[in-house]
């Protein structure tokens, strides 16, 4: 499809600069007549502010599309990661990566409503995101045009964007003039932010960069004590009180936050095969983590249980690299939500200077049984002497290659 075919796009629009140089670009490249898309995730950030300057900027209120996402995000996307208890490269709890599929999937629907031909992204062409966006873009509308702006244009530097900008009378903000000492993003799950003065992974990150949680050194010197409830693998209620998906992740982000919960300094492997430092602050996601494992310890089968921790990095892999409407992500959580059927009850935990423990579990399905566990008399179940057949038929095939080795020395 050449630029001249491309009548009408959907762009994903925050309102900042980068996305508002994106949409003069696409008004002057491609001539085309431009709809936004801006969706309230959790980020914090007045969403009023993005349409009066898509207003300012031409847009026809009508082509100005924002939506409240947050219950649907929560419930549709994070929860479902949540039931995997997905971690990527053993850290990372994907806090970015989980909110792009649902960007794309809304981007679609409303290009389908309006009868757009296109839709366009403001990602680099160094990161995963462009992966993840595009990614779902086909998966939804197989014959779509995707404009990926970084890809295209000549404007490689800050000082190119702040001319474009000046040109077409685009506001900047004064901080934005110089280079940000870092870029970020948030919603949510999490806040994170890379570049600039986090690049270099040999030093400390600064604590202006921290904006979600307390350092643990100056959080409370007296541990908050909190349950949480859960129903079929999904948290239902804090500290008792039943609340909807997003709001209780914000009761989590809160309790979190003046706890100093959810830093992490990572290293990672980014899809398109370089290695980015990040920052990263899940003060809710962290402590929601700590809590459903804590609940599977007593209501998953060891078989299931063991399964799902072996299945979990395929699954982290493919939300980290954009497969969220891939069919083996959709196979891998048919099994997971099997798994969580019974995985209903309480968990009780300490949140404590960075730190969240589990110090208490129950539930009406629990596999656990004191009677079984216990030194004292009873166990009627267990024969202890049962356990020396068992032992030496494990231990045959050991047996039999330690009798090799002793009659040829190797």
């Amino acid at each position: 499809m050449a630029k001249s075919d491309v009548k009408k796009v959907v762009l994903a629009y925050s309102g900042g600069l980068d996305t508002s140089i994106i949409l003069k670009w696409l008004q002057t490249t491609y001539g085309c007549e431009v709809v936004t898309f801006t969706a309230d995730l959790g980020q914090g950030e007045e969403l009023e502010p993005a349409r009066q300057k898509a207003l300012l900027l031409g847009i026809k209120p009508e082509n100005i599309f924002i939506e409240d996402l947050r219950e649907e995000f929560v419930r549709d996307y994070v929860f479902p990661m949540f039931r995997a208890n997905a971690v990527y490269e053993g850290q990372y709890l994907l806090g970015t990566s989980i909110a792009r599929p649902l960007i794309g999937k809304k981007q679609i629907e409303i290009a389908e409503k309006v009868g757009a031909d296109a839709v366009c992204h403001g990602a680099t062409g160094k990161g995963n995101d462009q992966v993840r966006f595009e990614l779902a873009y086909y998966a939804l509308k197989p014959d779509v045009k995707v404009i990926a702006p970084w890809r295209e244009w000549d404007l490689t530097s800050r000082t190119k964007l702040i001319e474009f900008a000046e040109k077409h009378q685009i506001p900047i903000a004064k901080d934005k003039r110089g280079d940000a000492p870092f870029s970020t993003d948030a919603n949510l799950l999490h806040t994170s932010s890379e570049g600039k003065v986090l690049e270099d992974p040999s030093q400390d990150v600064p604590d202006y960069v921290f904006s979600r949680t307390v350092s643990p050194e100056t959080a409370p010197d007296k541990a908050t004590v909190i349950t949480v409830d859960f129903e079929r693998g999904d948290a239902t209620a804090v500290d008792g009180v039943k609340l909807s998906p997003a709001a209780l992740l914000a009761k989590l982000n809160d309790l979190g936050r003046i706890n100093g919960i959810g830093r992490l300094d990572l290293v990672e492997n980014r899809y398109v095969g370089m290695k980015s430092r990040g920052m990263y602050e899940t003060p809710g996601g962290t402590i929601l983590l700590a809590a459903h494992r804590g609940i599977e310890s007593i209501t998953l089968d060891r078989g299931a249980a063991h399964l799902k921790d072996e299945l979990m990095p395929k699954y982290a892999e493919l939300v980290y690299n954009g497969f969220w409407f891939a069919p083996e992500r959709e196979m891998l959580q048919a099994a997971i939500d099997k798994s969580q059927e019974f995985v209903t009850g309480r968990v009780r935990l300490k949140l404590y200077k960075g730190n969240v423990t589990v110090i208490g579990r129950e539930s009406p399905y629990s596999l656990y049984d004191q009677e079984l566990v216990t030194f004292e008399e009873g166990a009627v179940a267990y024969d202890q002497h049962d356990a020396q057949g068992f032992i030496k038929l494990n231990a045959l095939r050991l047996r039999t290659l330690g009798q090799r080795r002793k009659k040829t020395g190797i």
